[in-house]
């Protein structure tokens, strides 16, 4: 695909968006705005997807790996404390 048929692809899918939106009936600053608000929502909804959905996928896991008979591994007597300057020190703890 040459630069002027994607030049016109581009033109095409950004007339598409203005009459889907309705946008196309509003003032330039009021298109800016609206833009702008637009791409901030989506700008959150991505980060938020990007950091939260891997936890909330792991917790998922693990609650119906639980439901399926695997049992959870066990506390050993011995295990580790994060101190203040970032080392591991181990401690015996009695369960």
């Amino acid at each position: 695909m040459d630069v002027k048929n994607m030049r016109e692809y581009m033109g095409w899918l950004y007339y598409q968006y203005l009459l889907i939106t309705g946008i196309y009936v509003l003032e330039p600053w009021e298109k800016s705005i609206f833009n702008t608000v637009l791409f901030t929502m989506v700008a959150m909804v991505v980060y938020t997807s990007y950091v939260f959905v891997p936890v909330h996928v792991r917790l998922a896991l693990e609650f119906f790996s639980g439901l399926c008979g695997e049992q959870p591994e066990t506390l050993s007597a011995t295990s580790y404390m994060m101190v203040r300057d970032g080392t591991l020190n181990e401690c015996s703890c009695i369960a």
